[in-house]
């Protein structure tokens, strides 16, 4: 088995942990206790959580420990505020991009860029493929 400090991010038996995302039959924020970890290089967790469910085969990546629950809360609200700004800009951009392209096409829902139609039309011109 390898040693802790080869995994820091490693939990341990009996550890209290609270659920990161909304699990089956538990609610995000639930608090729990480890009750086996297993793998070496691919380790999942089981864990008995306050609401009677016990789970098994979890991902690190599910488990926040209950000690860093209002950090690891800080943390996604920051990050959320940060893709919702990088999102509003790019927004921005593709409308100003669209605007100055002459626009483009919706498919489904999604703008495909005049550049996009532009390109694939001179594609398909040089193969000699017509429509």
């Amino acid at each position: 088995m390898p040693k802790n400090d080869t995994l820091p991010k490693s939990l341990q038996k009996r550890e209290h942990v609270r659920a990161a995302i909304d699990l089956k039959g538990v609610p995000e924020g639930t608090s729990g206790k480890i009750i086996l970890s297993n793998g070496l290089d691919w380790v999942r967790y089981w864990v008995a959580f306050d609401n009677g469910v016990e789970l098994g085969s979890l991902h690190r990546n599910k488990l926040v420990r209950a000690s860093e629950w209002n950090d690891y809360l800080n943390k996604r609200d920051l990050v959320g505020e940060e893709i919702t700004e990088s999102i509003e800009v790019s927004d921005t951009e593709s409308d100003s991009q669209a605007t100055s392209t002459g626009g483009g096409v919706e498919v489904n829902g999604v703008l495909v860029p005049q550049l996009l139609l532009d390109r694939t039309q001179a594609a398909l011109e040089r193969f000699g493929v017509t429509r």
